[in-house]
């Protein structure tokens, strides 16, 4: 993966460390890099004392997608979000959908992809009709230096800026990018660190860090998915803990994602999760005070709906991706008036 330093950019968020090292403050690695090294996410490299990004020029998917998608079912419904990646990942998650791009450096110790300027991607947005810009299929925060080109491009266009994250960046990234950044979807994937050192090569408690002050100190819209993965995050004393965690520190607004499993990448010998064990997760979210609580991965259910949490009518019917009727009138429940956070923007 040698690079010529021309063809890289030089990475934001990073401190001089002694002997020529470099300290990253971009996610809660916080690697400290000694010349010619990389660090954890393999796509950022000390080249002479200075830290580079190694995967600005290299957007390896670009894509037209639902925003619900994402998934976001409280920021912009039915529009669509144009979305794009570039490979690399500070996780190493045993069940990665995307592992082949997230991965690549990892696996395979290279880094394809194809440079597109910021202005060619936010007009490719407006072309395409979209209402957003998607930073997501892999993590955002490890090509912060394209987000935050993009971002406020993207602003002066009239389009919105989104994340989906494994939400282990740093309060520094957080309120580096929080002036552009309009929405996020954090997956939480378990309530258990020993969940997230055996299956995610990474920790629990800066992604419970990163969901409390996303909902706390900024204005950045809020959801949060869970994959639930049978035997590994399905009891109902974790289902309750995270659940009882988004109301205390997230509110009772924020919209949970339940997701359903499906063998993926190195985690193969796992059947998929039963809808049984969904619905569970489902009714311990809602007996925990969420408002919102919705199944994924699950097509034609009516927990992929969203309903009034008040008087319990029908707002937004969805099937997949695909929004059927949408009742909401000025964001609120046409029957009993309730506001439904998130919609109006």
């Amino acid at each position: 993966m040698e690079m010529k330093k021309e063809n890289l950019k030089q990475a934001v968020l990073w401190d001089k460390a002694e002997g020529r090292k470099v300290r990253c403050k971009l996610c809660s690695w916080r690697c400290v890099i000694a010349e010619g090294k990389v660090g954890h996410c393999v796509v950022r490299r000390n080249i002479d004392g200075v830290l580079y990004s190694l995967v600005y020029y290299k957007v390896c998917s670009a894509n037209v997608d639902p925003i619900e998608k994402k998934p976001l079912f409280h920021f912009q419904p039915g529009s669509r979000s144009f979305s794009i990646s570039t490979p690399g990942c500070n996780f190493q998650c045993e069940f990665c959908q995307n592992w082949e791009i997230s991965q690549q450096a990892v696996e395979e110790g290279q880094i394809e992809g194809q440079a597109y300027l910021p202005e060619d991607i936010v007009e490719a947005a407006v072309r395409s009709g979209c209402k957003s810009i998607a930073y997501t299929y892999t993590e955002p925060t490890v090509f912060m230096e394209l987000c935050a080109d993009c971002g406020p491009l993207a602003k002066r266009k009239g389009l919105a800026n989104v994340f989906v994250s494994n939400g282990y960046m740093t309060h520094e990234a957080i309120d580096f990018a929080k002036g552009w950044l309009d929405g996020i979807n954090v997956d939480l994937k378990a309530f258990s660190e020993d969940y997230y050192k055996r299956l995610c090569k990474a920790r629990l408690q800066p992604v419970l860090d990163t969901i409390t002050y996303i909902a706390k100190e900024t204005n950045i819209w809020q959801e949060i998915t869970t994959l639930i993965v049978p035997g590994e995050n399905d009891s109902d004393d974790e289902l309750k803990r995270l659940a009882d965690f988004l109301v205390s520190q997230a509110g009772a607004d924020v919209p949970w994602h339940i997701s359903r499993f499906y063998p993926q990448y190195k985690y193969m010998d796992s059947e998929p999760t039963p809808m049984k064990t969904l619905e569970r997760a489902y009714d311990i979210g809602k007996a925990a005070g969420l408002h919102y609580v919705y199944l994924g991965n699950v097509p034609g259910t009516k927990t992929e709906s969203t309903f009034c949490y008040k008087c319990d009518g029908m707002l937004i019917e969805r099937v997949g991706y695909k929004i059927l009727a949408n009742r909401t009138k000025n964001s609120c429940c046409p029957d009993c008036g309730t506001k439904i956070v998130g919609f109006e923007l």
